[in-house]
């Protein structure tokens, strides 16, 4: 009777605290709705083409962006497609049932439901599924719960993460894409029947490969998961490493075909992407899309600056690199995993600063290396499960900060306009102090002459879910603060109801 309550235990337990995890982490995300810009309208743009037109150009929609590729006097999203791929079937299967409770999916109060569904069911599910890809990783690295849960929440609330999770700009999907892959790239070591080990490598092309066909710069960092997955299977011989390699090619091919159909669709050949005929960013043309060699000036900015520097954001990414260094130490069989990760933040930092428009418009921080922020988050895990009082409380010190200045963007907005040059002491934080929040008026309509402008009505700015509520000011914030409160005494009911026991086998740092 002992041994089948230990196991019940055992079981119930991970999945109880994963649905907490979960729950809290996907409702602080869709509990914000941050309204347009033209990244994410060029997006959205090409889901309105497809869902009321049937095309893929955008005529109809070209003035609510300025992102735009121009073709054969057509104009088209000039982004990669798998946002909107991804985002589509919800749009669609919202929109008549939009028109069946009497909203017109074309109004400006529809345009912001379909928006808001748009951004939630790629942006806010990615952001989820990077966090608990990460939380996996963390825990097979020998990190406890508690510090698989630390080392999750350090990149989904305490980075831009958070901000990122909110606006339909593809870099919170392509982290998702790029961590699921790393993670069953990992899993990879594992034995395994070969029908498992084949399913598993097919995971890691086809999130790779959709990491890329929604953020075209991941095409690298998809490259060295594939590379990571022939790896981790290298030590059971040719016939593995065979295996994994064919079946990571076919996902990644899947993927790329069908981003070469649209190519072909578009602009009349699998190779010609969007950006090749980008019409308002004449930088776009300098080297090979924009992108040259490292400045030393970009660089500073990004990493240091009060403009879009991380560090000053997220001050717990200033220790990413001991923690790294310790799990190196403590677990051998996480250094493929390190290396991999390591080159993948290595390569997102040095494409950002070698990138003419490295600033990133209207932004939260340095935007382009979003992709990268869960590779840097990987070794807090097992630094929170080893590391004593006073290092876990320095850890926990730095988390709140960067958590603090992520909820304090994404209340006011997660895309200060590029003339603040210090965005976060200029105009985010006075405005979270004065109870301004929601601060973008900008929709997904604001640039069209053809449909007038509705100043009061609130479905044409950004908002969260409090002020759509009936709260105002700071108070919008209280639900999603009652959540959280939740969700910390729901973890803690479970350490009480539910002893972890270690699995034999299991190594003792996954205790505690």
């Amino acid at each position: 009777m002992i041994a089948v309550t230990q196991s019940s235990f055992s079981l119930r337990s991970p999945r109880l605290r994963l649905t907490v995890l979960a729950v809290a982490v996907f409702v602080s995300y869709a509990y914000f709705y941050q309204a347009g810009g033209w990244n994410q309208n060029s997006r959205f743009a090409l889901i309105e083409a497809i869902t009321e037109t049937g095309s893929l150009r955008i005529d109809p929609y070209r003035h609510h962006t300025g992102d735009l590729a121009l073709w054969d006097g057509h104009y088209y999203s000039d982004k990669a497609p798998g946002e909107v791929f991804t985002a589509l079937p919800f749009v669609a299967a919202a929109r008549p049932i939009l028109r069946w409770i009497g909203i017109d999916p074309g109004g400006y109060k529809g345009i912001a439901i379909l928006s808001y569904l748009a951004t939630v069911f790629s942006e806010g599910i990615g952001g989820l599924l990077a966090v608990l890809a990460l939380f996996f990783v963390a825990r097979r690295w020998g990190a406890s719960e508690g510090g698989a849960l630390f080392a999750a929440t350090a990149f989904g609330f305490a980075t831009p993460a958070w901000c990122y999770a909110t606006v339909m700009m593809g870099h919170a999907l392509a982290a998702a894409g790029l961590t699921i892959a790393f993670l069953a790239a990992v899993s990879l070591a594992d034995e395994r029947s070969p029908r498992r080990e084949a399913a598993t490598a097919l995971l890691v092309g086809l999130a790779a490969g959709w990491a890329t066909a929604t953020e075209f710069p991941a095409a690298i960092p998809a490259a060295i998961l594939a590379a990571l997955a022939v790896a981790e299977s290298w030590r059971r011989g040719w016939t593995s490493r065979r295996r994994v390699a064919l079946w990571v090619t076919a996902g990644a091919l899947a993927c790329a075909a069908l981003l070469m159909a649209y190519n072909t669709a578009s602009f009349g050949s699998p190779f010609h992407i969007g950006y090749e005929s980008e019409e308002r960013f004449p930088d776009m043309r300098i080297g090979f899309f924009g992108i040259t060699h490292p400045h030393q000036y970009a660089l500073n900015q990004i990493l240091f600056g009060a403009y879009r520097g991380l560090l000053p954001l997220a001050p717990l990414m200033a220790v990413a690199p001991l923690a790294l260094a310790w799990l190196w130490y403590r677990r051998a069989d996480a250094r493929k995993g390190i290396v991999a990760g390591a080159l993948i933040v290595v390569y997102y930092v040095l494409l950002n600063a070698s990138y003419d428009y490295w600033s990133g418009g209207w932004a939260y921080g340095p935007r382009h290396i979003v992709p990268a922020l869960p590779f840097l988050c990987l070794g807090f895990g097992l630094a929170w499960t080893e590391g004593r009082r006073l290092l876990r409380g320095s850890l926990l010190a730095l988390w709140a900060v960067g958590a603090a200045l992520s909820l304090v963007a994404v209340s006011t907005t997660a895309q200060p306009p590029s003339n603040y040059r210090k965005p976060v002491t200029q105009l985010l934080l006075p405005s979270f102090l004065a109870g301004h929040l929601a601060l973008n008026q900008t929709t997904f309509l604001e640039r069209s002459p053809d449909v007038p402008p509705k100043p009061n009505a609130f479905y044409r700015y950004s908002w969260n879910l409090g002020l759509v509520s009936g709260l105002h000011g700071r108070a919008s914030l209280i639900p999603l603060a009652l959540l959280w409160i939740a969700a910390v005494f729901s973890w803690r009911a479970l350490d009480r109801a539910f002893p972890r026991i270690r699995a034999p086998g299991t190594p003792p740092g996954t205790m505690g």
